[in-house]
This record gives C-alpha cells, structure tokens and sequence, in this order.
C-alpha cells in the first residue's frame, strides 16, 4: 500500500513581555540570546525537516532532524521523523533503530508502537508488526485508534490473512466512513478474494474523495474487467496509462494485454 502524508507547518511567534525598566529589558534580551529555548527550538526543526522531506529535499531535512536530537535529545518527535525519513530511502534496519531509541525514551507512546508496527510489516515480520500495532489501539488514552486498526488491516491484507484484514478494516470505516487508505484496502481484498462487486464499491468510493492513483485504478481496472465492463475497463486502462505511464501497475496492464493478445 502506498500512503500520502501531509504536512502543514504552522509557526507561531510569540513576542517579548514588556519589562518594568530599561535595564530589566535589556537584561532579558541577553537572557533570550544566550539561553534559547533548546525544545522549542528542536520541536521547529523537526517542523522543517518534515517539510523538506515533502519536497524530497532528504540531506537537507537529515540535517534538520540531526540538529534537533542535538538540541533536545529526548524529542521522541524528531527519532520518529528520522524513521520516516529512512523508511522512504529503503534503509529499514536505520528506521528500526530510531524507532527503538524513541520507545526508549517513551516506551508507552501509542503513535511510535503504531508507526514501528508499520516498518515491522514493509519488513515482513508480521507477527512482530500486529503485536505493536495491537499496543496502540488497545491504548485507552490513544486519541485516534482508527490509524492503527487502519494500519493493522493493511498488514494483515499484505500476510494474506483477508478475513481478519477486512474485520480490521470494517472497524474503520464505521468510525471513519471516508478513510481513503481503507477503503483502498478493502477494494484489494475484494480483488483478491474474488468479490469484484465489492471491489468496484470501494474502488468507486474511494474515487468520490481521492485523486485517482495509478494503485486504484489497477483495483478499477481488475475489477471492472473481471465484471465484463468492458466499456469501464478500457477507460480505466486508458487513463493509467496517459497518467502513469512509468507505474508499475501500467507494466502490469500491458503485460496482461500481451497476455490477452497471445491467447487469441
């Protein structure tokens, strides 16, 4: 599965309190320079470093993170960012390792089990994933236990366990009736166990809130040619071709075409 994350940076700056005399001012101006604020000041670092990964900006954004832990090194927001950032260059073993300093720092912290259970599952070590995911939502103070059920599901799909993944996923889409990566998801498992009309629902609902991608409209496209949509099916292959043509799934579509053409 392929995820999107957003970020919006929202800096606020706060001004000086007024001081009863000259002097007071002055002295708490050198108070402002020469003691800064080391948390606040990694806290807005790892803010930048998130928006350079945006722009793909990495050794920019590696710098950011590094300074950060060097300003604050129990920031647990910066060892997490650092995860993500190694995570999006494939170095895993990296990522792990930061997400482990992190639970060191805050071994309770639902948001790093549930981003840790992640990497664990992109490794294929499900079992050790589920069982981290499953810290995070069985937390009761966890304020949004809808991303690690959501998280859950898509690892439970990628072990192939399409029953339980789909149970995950309903739980979900009751809270969350419009969260786009489930309901991917659930088109997936209905391409995979066969249920095209139950893929081209999901398939269908995802588009009516989402940009198409070249993943969903490979699901559309299986799904509608399984349904002998033809009309669909060529419309749908059409556009990821025009619109991804360097996709792997627009390699998949083409490959099935030839497959097709050897048939007849």
């Amino acid at each position: 599965m392929k995820y999107l994350i957003r970020i919006i940076l929202i800096i606020t700056i706060t001004g000086l309190s007024a001081c009863t005399s000259k002097q007071e001012t002055v002295i708490d101006r050198k108070i402002k320079i020469t003691e800064p604020d080391l948390k606040q000041a990694s806290a807005l670092n790892v803010q930048l470093a998130l928006g350079y990964i945006e722009r793909e900006q990495l050794s920019v954004a590696q710098e950011k993170l590094d300074k950060a832990i060097e300003q604050d090194p129990d920031n647990i927001d910066a060892y997490t960012s650092l995860a993500y950032l190694k995570r999006k260059v494939n170095e895993f073993e990296k990522a792990e390792d930061y997400y482990l300093e992190a639970l060191d720092i805050n071994s309770k912290d639902p948001n790093v089990h549930n981003n840790y259970g992640g990497l664990l599952c992109q490794m294929g070590r499900y079992d050790e994933a589920l069982e981290e995911i499953k810290l995070a939502y069985e937390d009761p103070f966890y304020e949004t236990p809808y991303l690690a059920y959501a998280n859950a599901g898509t690892c439970l799909l990628d072990k192939g366990d399409y029953q339980q993944a789909e149970k995950m996923l309903r739980k979900v889409l009751r809270d969350q009736p419009n969260y786009a990566s489930a309901l991917l998801s659930m088109a997936e498992i209905g391409i995979k166990t066969e249920r095209y009309l139950m893929a081209r629902a999901y398939i269908q609902r995802y588009h009516a809130i989402a940009r198409p991608s070249a993943e969903s409209l490979w699901l559309q496209i299986q799904s509608e040619k399984a349904l002998g949509a033809q009309d669909h099916y060529l419309k749908y292959a059409r556009k990821l071709l025009k619109d991804f043509p360097d996709s792997d799934e627009a390699g998949m579509l083409e490959e099935m075409a030839r497959n097709e053409r050897i048939r007849e």
